[in-house]
């Protein structure tokens, strides 16, 4: 089918649920969270510059665009599935990276293979644009879970992902980092009344490091 199957392939995206079976009000989909992952990464880009940060601008929207391309090929697992162990987790983006270098030389014209296999790689790394792609990453996650406490659903499934990417952002050591804590989250919390859980108070035990 060459290139036309990856282009067709793009519609998969809409039709892959995150989290699947667990939101009660708000599903999403993977095309949905990428894009909104890629408008993240403008934001927090455009902090580090304001720092004084250089930005591959190029690379930054090519990660957040293509970060989870592969789940075409296996879905969306659940984020304390994904991450219940390292040997685990490594294993899934084994299967992942395989399953994308074997659809690329199988449907992608010769000329477009080395650019392709480049752009749908795993783009979280140790570059600037990849730290961003985390943060970017988690702060969709946050919103995800942060939605579903503030309606009512208190599934563990949310609170650990609430959790798990609050940790994850602090533990990133950029200056946009401290742009979603003063300004973002301290927004978010704003928003937060007449929910059944005290989200002030189940953000500062995690950011205090006092959730189990």
């Amino acid at each position: 089918m060459g290139i036309h199957a990856y282009l067709k392939s793009l519609t998969k995206l809409e039709r892959i649920y995150r989290c699947p079976g667990e939101f009660k009000f708000e599903e999403h989909n993977v095309a949905a969270h990428s894009f909104k992952v890629a408008q993240y990464a403008q934001l927090l880009g455009t902090v580090e510059e304001m720092h004084g940060v250089e930005i591959d601008w190029k690379s930054l929207y090519e990660k957040a665009l293509n970060h989870d391309y592969s789940e075409i090929f296996i879905g969306d697992i659940k984020t304390p599935v994904k991450y219940a162990s390292p040997e685990l987790r490594e294993m899934l983006a084994q299967v992942e990276e395989g399953m994308t270098k074997k659809f690329v030389h199988a449907e992608f014209p010769e000329e477009l293979r080395d650019i392709y296999l480049e752009k749908l790689k795993e783009g979280k790394d140790d570059t600037v644009e990849g730290k961003i792609l985390s943060v970017a990453d988690k702060m969709d996650q946050i919103y995800e879970a942060f939605t579903e406490i503030q309606k009512g659903n208190v599934e563990p499934v949310f609170m650990k992902m609430y959790k798990y990417s609050l940790m994850g952002i602090k533990e990133i050591d950029l200056h946009c980092v401290n742009y979603f804590f003063d300004h973002i989250l301290d927004e978010m919390l704003k928003d937060s009344t007449n929910t059944a859980v005290d989200i002030h108070k189940l953000t500062a035990n995690i950011l205090e490091n006092n959730m189990e």
